[in-house]
């Protein structure tokens, strides 16, 4: 079974997809999320690697963190310019041509080693890996890592010149 904090990062990676592709609101994707049974049944069977046919008990449904997940669908967006920044230093293309599932979870993944003092950087970089190997193109991963681990050493070097 998938923890909580593990299953609000993948609700807020399709709702960051979903965000992308929309223009949609954060928060009306969540309440959508949160307010659709049929849709979110199907979102954690295939997020949960079940055959369509077994329903998942309300209780796995809902075993997510709700303030971990407004947490990121509120920081994402509105620290996306900082967090765009970053990734564009580290990308080997431009923004607008990375895989929209990988550019969610790095956006994701980014907004926690940058903003989330609670969450190690390779706790962040571990759970935005795992996302793309789930969700993700056939070798996604191994990009995201990449990317993610440089914004880390680089948030860690500056941190060290500060002190």
């Amino acid at each position: 079974m998938v923890g909580p904090r593990t299953q609000s990062r993948r609700y807020a990676a399709l709702a960051l997809y979903q965000w992308r592709l929309t223009g949609d609101d954060p928060m009306t994707i969540k309440r959508h999320l949160l307010d659709d049974p049929d849709w979110l049944d199907a979102v954690a069977a295939s997020l949960s690697g079940i055959g369509e046919e077994e329903a998942l008990e309300g209780k796995e449904r809902f075993n997510f963190n709700l303030e971990l997940l407004e947490q990121l669908l509120n920081g994402v967006p509105e620290h996306i310019e900082e967090i765009d920044s970053q990734l564009d230093s580290f990308l080997d293309r431009p923004i607008s041509q990375v895989d929209p599932v990988e550019l969610a979870i790095l956006r994701l993944g980014a907004f926690e080693i940058l903003f989330s003092d609670s969450v190690p950087d390779r706790v962040a970089i571990n759970e935005a890996v795992e996302l793309t190997k789930l969700l993700g193109a056939h070798e996604g991963h191994r990009y995201v890592n990449g990317v993610l681990d440089k914004i880390a050493r680089r948030r860690a070097g500056d941190m060290n010149r500060k002190v």
